[in-house]
């Protein structure tokens, strides 16, 4: 009788500590995902930082250098492409959807490169209290963007190692739906980062 009720000891003791063990693995995963979440949509109010300085800058260079309209208007179009390609913490794991978020983001810092090496040209504008103010948001704002998709790229790493070492993925696998999460991928040709002079 005493065997049988060691064995019945044993087993319940085994389901207790698996129980738990599964909870904490779960528990761990779901903070981190918020994490996730969280640095995504710091770096979504980064980008919206960045949408709405645009036209005030837009607007200040036109009004110096009215005959670079093609550059003002890539810039307006991309700043519209940019804002229409949404990409929201639960759309984590399409990487598709992160590489079409990204590419329009891409497109937009290329046009905003465009504008400021076309405001080289023109030093009157350079020397406008108004314009550089705005240029200096931008900067900062650009900085931002920096901090924070390094920010998330760090809680996606965290993220996607714990999901797919062993044993988490098998509690992943029976318990769970999460799935690995997208992160930022630029190609080399888009890493380098135009040098725009203001001094001069």
């Amino acid at each position: 009788m005493k065997k049988i009720h060691i064995i019945w000891a044993l087993v319940i003791a085994f389901v207790i500590c698996t129980s738990l063990f599964v909870i904490s693995r779960l528990n761990a995963l779901v903070s981190l995902d918020e994490t996730c979440k969280a640095n995504w949509s710091q770096v979504l109010n980064q980008y919206q930082r960045r949408s709405d300085l645009i036209p005030n800058l837009v607007a200040t260079v036109k009004g110096y250098a009215t005959h670079e309209q093609d550059t003002l208007t890539q810039v307006i179009e991309a700043r519209a492409k940019a804002t229409q390609t949404t990409l929201s913490p639960d759309m984590l794991s399409d990487d598709k959807a992160m590489a079409a978020f990204m590419q329009n983001q891409g497109a937009l810092s290329s046009a905003l490169s465009r504008l400021m090496v076309v405001v080289e040209k023109y030093p009157e504008l350079k020397a406008n209290e108004n314009f550089m103010a705005l240029q200096s948001q931008l900067e900062g704002t650009e900085n931002r963007i920096a901090i924070a998709r390094k920010d998330y790229i760090d809680s996606v790493r965290v993220f996607n190692t714990l999901i797919r070492k062993i044993p988490t993925k098998w509690v992943v696998a029976i318990f769970s739906d999460m799935e690995k999460k997208a992160t930022f991928d630029i190609e080399e040709s888009k890493k380098v980062v135009p040098v725009v002079d203001f001094s001069k």
